[in-house]
């Protein structure tokens, strides 16, 4: 349609002012044709003359007022155009609009010109609604990208992302309290802030390069408040995403990095290692010991019965002390693992340690070492597996009187406190120095300079020390001074009974 201005009268318009026209012409016609009448005939013509004025003013008349009431109407059509919404719909728009003339001139400029804003309207009203969808769209992936950042945020492993051009455009909260970044805000991040592990930027550099999408795991040291920590790094690198087939030598979209720390697996993988190497040792001792006596019984060495009943003391002493270890390996690896049948019961602690006693009795009568008892006369009753405690106070009394020298003394005590139970070792051996006694229940351990004094595993106070305290949920602790001697003492829960 053509919205240009357009001006076509209507018929009365036309017809009016045509006969406007037509009485002043004939005015004009009759006034000229008039001039050679007579004077009695000039009234008349003065008189038709006067009547075609007023008639012809009277049409004209007629025709402004006409004009001035179409042109009033077209300017209410205009001014309601422009006061109301654009993106009203269509035919509401059209029915709020005022009656217009059927012949009015303006008909045909106001109606287009109404049906093109009409459809812009409409077009509008479409554009509104897509922004409200948009709108609704944005605010969505924006709460998602919240929850996506409080997940990463709330992660303990460090994450942190690099784009194309070494910049950090991801870093959680973990990564910037592990490297130390701190928040900066719209600050620029890049590879170069990461200075506190120098292998890290490489890392990430060298999955960047990599064409296809990969994932490697190395393992870094990075020095971190309270000391080098050992992190397992897992990148990833992330190819652009393309619409068709991959372009050879295409730059990567990025690399993301997850840092975990395995300080705790890297200790037990070197407490395992350790451990493992000490129980060989412990074992070949006694092994090297049984082969080289079988070794001289078989080559005929042992002349005489005598020979041959000390070799075969000796086999039978170094397979006890294999027995020994085995057993002790067994029990601890029984506890740690939580498998050890456990049976708990209301027991007398001081007929448990009276027990221990008369075991380690004959061993201290040996070296001449003064055994003394002094057990509370109080009942002193606690819920405990009786063959495990019984194992414990036997270790911590024969641990005492190997390092005991000849004509000391060992005493085992007993008392009670408050809702616990107490027994105590003390000696008057060699003693251990502050270093010692920091690690003296460590599997396998045995204090270098006592090592000639006894033969042992360096597996029972260990032993003794998972049986307080993992199975009966007691305190296993010492406290010893060089060269005077030491008191293990062993703290438990009570079972509330009373008794003399």
């Amino acid at each position: 349609m053509n919205y240009a201005t357009q001006k076509i009268p209507s018929k009365l318009d036309t017809v009016l002012s045509a006969a406007a026209l037509a009485l002043s012409a004939a005015c004009a016609v009759a006034w000229l044709a008039g001039r050679n009448l007579p004077a009695e005939a000039m009234f008349i013509r003065w008189g038709t003359f006067l009547m075609a004025v007023v008639v012809s003013g009277g049409l004209l008349q007629l025709l402004l007022t006409r004009l001035n009431r179409q042109e009033q109407e077209a300017r209410r059509w205009l001014d309601r155009l422009s006061r109301r919404e654009l993106c009203e719909a269509a035919a509401s728009a059209r029915e709020s609009l005022p009656p217009l003339d059927d012949g009015s001139p303006w008909r045909g400029t106001l109606e287009p010109l109404a049906e093109m804003l009409e459809a812009n309207a409409a077009r509008l009203a479409e554009i509104e609604h897509a922004r409200r969808a948009l709108e609704l769209r944005c605010r969505r992936y924006a709460a998602e990208n919240e929850r996506l950042t409080n997940v990463l945020d709330g992660l303990a492993e460090a994450v942190i992302a690099v784009d194309p051009f070494d910049g950090l455009w991801l870093v959680n909260r973990s990564a910037e309290q592990l490297l130390q970044l701190g928040n900066q805000g719209s600050a620029k991040r890049d590879l170069t802030q990461l200075d506190r592990c120098e292998k890290l930027p490489g890392l990430l550099a060298e999955a960047g390069r990599r064409k296809v999408r990969t994932t490697r795991t190395d393992e870094l040291e990075l020095d971190v408040a309270g000391g080098p920590r050992w992190h397992s790094v897992t990148t990833t690198s992330l190819p652009a995403a393309t619409t068709g087939e991959p372009v050879k030598g295409e730059i990567q979209a990025g690399v993301v990095a997850v840092l975990r720390d395995i300080s705790t697996q890297k200790a037990q993988q070197r407490d395992h290692a350790e451990f493992v190497s000490a129980a060989s040792h412990e074992m070949k001792t006694p092994l090297a010991g049984i082969k080289a006596y079988v070794e001289l019984l078989a080559e005929g060495d042992a002349e005489d019965e005598e020979t041959r009943d000390e070799f075969l003391q000796i086999i039978n002493g170094q397979a006890d002390r294999l027995q020994r270890l085995i057993d002790n390996l067994l029990n601890l690896a029984r506890i740690e693992a939580g498998v050890v049948k456990v049976s708990k019961q209301s027991q007398s602690l001081n007929e448990i340690l009276q027990e221990a006693f008369r075991v380690v009795q004959p061993a201290a009568e040996a070296k001449n070492i003064q055994l003394v008892d002094d057990l509370s006369p109080m009942y002193l009753g606690a819920l405990v597996d009786r063959d495990m405690m019984l194992q414990a106070a036997i270790n911590l009394l024969s641990n005492a009187i190997k390092y005991t020298a000849n004509d000391g003394r060992v005493t085992l005590r007993s008392r009670m406190l408050d809702a616990e139970v107490q027994f105590e070792v003390e000696d008057t051996g060699v003693g251990l120095a502050p270093e010692d006694c920091s690690r003296v229940f460590e599997k396998f351990y045995r204090v270098d300079r006592n090592k000639g004094m006894a033969p042992g595993t360096g597996l029972g106070l260990p032993l003794a020390k998972h049986i307080v305290e993992d199975v009966h949920g007691g305190r296993l602790g010492v406290t010893s001074t060089l060269g005077v001697g030491s008191t293990f003492r062993v703290t438990i829960p009570g079972s509330h009974r009373s008794g003399s």
